[in-house]
């Protein structure tokens, strides 16, 4: 079983994560919760989680630092932060820690399923093994340095998705997507939240089980391919996720051409 860590100082947010995760993963995943970044350490410690999920904005050791920790002996860790939209400029010290998304607060439900949905693609990808350094869509021409005191213009959004279209197949992290326009992880997030209306994980997700229905309308693939072709090599997982997004298996979508009631 995959196992998630919880660490926010803030005792209802830390219980309403805890009861969101429970509610998709209790048959997939031991949750762990901790109320600050020190007792975060130690269980991370103990129990080498996969997944963190961490509040910037902590007494004593913050988000970040515990992140920065963890890293020094886990390049495969998958860290989603929680931050609020007036902590992004402290944000921006994340840069050496990667993480996979910057979700705000209030949570979004489905943007944090999202992103475990996605940390967990990674794990089954990668394995605890990989340095997690590298990514599939890393190796791409920067765009330049953009200055992060003005909204993103209208090329920049065409560029996004382009980007987006380009590499969706892939395993594209933030800091890819980032680097390659020119912005900081965290506020690449915050931008992208600002000009889509959804979590950069989440929109990328979603593009995936699209694409996936394309391939189901227009080709003869089994849908263990088509999973893998949208980067899920994992079959049962993607119909997992295929099923959450959409409402509907893969193969009951292919036999119908009719989505659910998403989750």
């Amino acid at each position: 079983m995959f196992k998630i860590l919880i660490a926010d100082d803030e005792v209802i947010e830390r219980t309403v994560l805890e009861k969101r995760l429970k509610k998709y993963y209790s048959d997939t995943c031991t949750i762990l919760v901790a109320q600050n970044g020190r007792q975060a350490l130690e269980i991370y410690g103990r129990e080498h989680p996969q997944i963190m999920i961490l509040d910037i904005e902590m007494p004593g050791i913050n988000g970040l630092e515990t992140a920065k920790e963890i890293r020094r002996s886990s390049r495969s860790c998958s860290i989603i932060f929680l931050t609020a939209f007036d902590e992004f400029s402290y944000a921006k010290a994340a840069i050496s820690v990667h993480a996979l998304d910057y979700l705000l607060k209030p949570c979004d439900e489905r943007e944090l399923i999202n992103a475990v949905d996605e940390a967990i693609r990674l794990s089954q990808i990668t394995g605890p093994e990989s340095s997690g350094e590298e990514s599939a869509a890393q190796h791409v021409p920067s765009a330049g340095k953009v200055s992060e005191e003005q909204p993103a213009d209208e090329s920049r959004h065409e560029e996004t998705i382009a980007y987006i279209a380009q590499h969706y197949m892939e395993d594209i992290a933030v800091k890819d997507i980032a680097g390659y326009l020119g912005y900081s992880e965290a506020y690449f997030c915050k931008l992208f939240k600002q000009s889509f209306g959804h979590s950069f994980v989440s929109y990328l997700t979603d593009y995936r089980m699209q694409k996936a229905e394309e391939l189901m309308h227009t080709s003869r693939l089994s849908i263990k391919e088509i999973g893998k072709t949208v980067g899920y090599p994992d079959p049962n997982y993607f119909t997992k996720v295929f099923r959450r997004v959409r409402g509907v298996s893969p193969s009951e979508f292919r036999e119908t051409g009719v989505v659910g009631k998403q989750q």
